[in-house]
């Protein structure tokens, strides 16, 4: 292979690895279609090794005997150290384009995770396979396991993220967990769920079909896209009864560039819908929210960005396990709990702002606030979380992060000493994590 031809690989290559990153710029064009010099078949990937560092502060309540670490002290998905090395996400993904109208993307995961962990079990899976159809302008066609059009923090792919852990409102709002609906429960508000019955994450997909298009007028764009899907995954199956409806609309004004880090800024409104069932019953699952970002001069020396997102939810609303199943605790303190009641309430944003000190240096901050069940005061709990960051990017492809979270767990209906025992021992985390691609 000769100099020029190398370099013309490269590039493929690259822009390809690129296109999965995809920011407020446009991930419908960068999630769904492949570049048109694209080959029909081509193989890329990533890895991250990641390094979570946590005191592993016990909560206690001589009350209730209780004198152990809780799961916000430890490292998911197992849950059994408050420090550890691991590799959450390592993917490889085959993409292309079969002509000029028919795009191609899977994507095997097998990273350690909460996707990849099944009824407790490490189990590697398909978490993308789809075709993107553009025979007709204005209506593309997207269909197979997709992202749901939904949140920013929720659509970006991981070249993309600014920080190794997510927002709260994030992992617990969006990132939902399938629970095992042939299993009978015992009835009541909540359920309790045991790991035993839970079949990983949606990992922000679902399968379904997604019309999408995006239309440019000088520096204007619009874009939207409208999905109908199964409330599932490829591990879990279809867990409802009823289709799951999600879309999103946005418009950008962009300054300068292409690709998934142009400088430009963009708003957008999304909204989503599934009824899970469980128990025998369909259940009404909503998430709605709205934001924007503001991104100029991505790895150039005084390069800046700015985004606000805010996210609510009603419907099911579910919240992890206060500890971890090894422990002697009753169930309700060591299963996920479920609040299925259509009165239900979540909401919560994120604020975060990054600057590049340098070509490959940027500094980053963040807040991110999560009310989860106001509706309910004995079980409402408020999760307020700032971050500091920095990141060094070696090249687009491949960078480092690290960052230093100060977490705060509020309960606001007192007394409550059981409770105010694990909030008052939440860990401040340090995380760091390199982004390989290949």
């Amino acid at each position: 292979m000769n100099r020029r031809n190398a370099v013309k690989l490269f590039a493929v290559v690259a822009y390809s690895l690129l296109s999965q990153s995809a920011v407020a710029a446009n991930w419908f064009k960068s999630q769904g279609i492949s570049p048109l010099n694209a080959p029909l078949f081509n193989v890329s990937g990533f890895v991250e090794p990641s390094i979570y560092l946590m005191h592993g502060t016990a909560a206690v309540d001589p009350a209730a005997r209780l004198n152990d670490i809780p799961n916000i002290n430890l490292v998911p998905p197992n849950n059994r150290q408050s420090s550890i090395f691991i590799i959450p996400r390592a993917r490889l993904i085959l993409r292309g384009n079969l002509n000029y109208h028919i795009s191609y993307f899977f994507g095997g995961e097998v990273g350690n995770a909460a996707f990849t962990n099944i009824r407790g079990n490490y189990t590697p899976g398909l978490i993308d396979g789809h075709a993107t159809f553009s025979y007709v302008h204005g209506t593309r066609l997207e269909v197979g396991l997709i992202r749901a059009p939904g949140p920013e923090g929720a659509m970006q792919g991981f070249m993309a993220y600014n920080y190794v852990i997510t927002p709260t409102v994030i992992g617990q709002l969006m990132q939902q967990t399938f629970y095992d609906s042939d299993v009978t429960y015992n009835p009541g508000n909540p359920y309790l769920i045991s790991g035993k019955d839970t079949l990983g994450v949606n990992a922000f997909r679902y399968p379904g079909v997604q019309v999408m298009d995006w239309f440019r007028f000088g520096h204007w764009e619009l874009a939207y896209g409208a999905m109908a899907g199964m409330y599932g995954s490829v591990a879990a199956g279809n867990q409802s009864s009823n289709p799951l409806y999600a879309a999103r609309v946005q418009g950008s004004y962009v300054f300068a560039g292409k690709g998934p880090f142009r400088s430009d800024i963009t708003a957008w409104l999304w909204y989503q819908h599934a009824r899970p069932n469980l128990n025998g019953q369909s259940y009404a699952m909503t998430r709605d929210g709205m934001g924007f970002q503001y991104l100029y001069g991505y790895m150039h020396p005084w390069g800046r960005r700015l985004r606000f997102e805010y996210i609510q939810g009603s419907g099911w609303i579910s919240a992890p396990a206060s500890f971890n199943s090894t422990s002697r605790l009753a169930p309700a303190l060591t299963r996920a709990q479920v609040y299925p009641g259509s009165d239900n309430k979540a909401s919560g944003y994120d604020v975060e702002a990054g600057f590049f000190l340098s070509k490959h240096i940027e500094a980053d901050i963040r807040y991110d606030y999560y009310d989860r069940l106001p509706n309910n005061p004995a079980q409402e709990r408020i999760f307020k979380t700032w971050a500091l960051g920095l990141q060094y990017h070696i090249t687009p492809l491949t960078k480092v992060m690290a960052g230093y979270y100060f977490r705060t767990l509020v309960v606001p209906n007192q007394p409550n000493p059981l409770a105010n025992s694990i909030a008052s021992a939440v860990d401040n985390e340090f995380a760091m994590q390199a982004m390989l691609a290949f």
